[in-house]
């Protein structure tokens, strides 16, 4: 099989509105499971480039039984990839096969990974000077990995870390996320 090298886009505006239409399937499908269901990654930041996946975060009372809404996700086309993450942030993805073009994210509402994944998301929208080097290193690291192989996607994930980090202390350190009700 032939390599084939990750796709980074230039923003794409239509972005929000397939993650508008997503998330009312979600909402439908998860009904009071889901507390909050945020566009977040890449896509939901205006003129950041982004591979073109909608990252969606799924906020929920509690992470188990996973079943409560893994259950309704695979109704909606999404596979489960059992991760030692299910702990903090199951993991899923629709199609079941690569490419993918949705990805979603359980948290727990109002838990540490909940904020740190709205603060990367608000501080990126905030500061486009830093979204313009989160994009610079994104298009690096691209070159670098197959995109048709997952232990190449997620070594791509890993390698983007110490700045995602970096930004996300930072972030949580000047009060984000903005608005988050609960929100340390």
């Amino acid at each position: 099989m032939m390599s084939q090298q990750l796709q980074i886009l230039t923003y794409d505006p239509r972005w929000a509105f397939e993650f508008e239409v997503e998330r009312d399937r979600i909402a439908g499908a998860l009904g009071q499971l889901a507390h909050r269901i945020d566009h977040n990654g890449s896509t939901a930041v205006p003129g950041l480039e982004a591979k073109p996946i909608i990252d969606i975060q799924v906020s929920v009372e509690q992470l188990n039984p996973i079943q409560a809404y893994a259950d309704p996700l695979a109704r909606l086309g999404y596979r489960h990839v059992a991760h030692p993450d299910d702990a903090v942030c199951p993991f899923f993805h629709r199609p079941s096969e690569w490419p993918h073009s949705h990805h979603v994210h359980v948290v727990e509402s109002s838990g540490v990974e909940e904020r740190r994944t709205l603060a990367f998301r608000d501080y990126l929208r905030d500061y486009i000077d830093v979204a313009h080097e989160y994009s610079v290193l994104k298009r690096q690291l691209s070159t670098q990995y197959d995109a048709g192989n997952t232990a190449d996607r997620e070594a791509y994930a890993i390698a983007k870390t110490e700045f995602i980090e970096r930004v996300v202390k930072i972030a949580l350190a000047k009060g984000y996320p903005r608005g988050l009700r609960n929100a340390v």
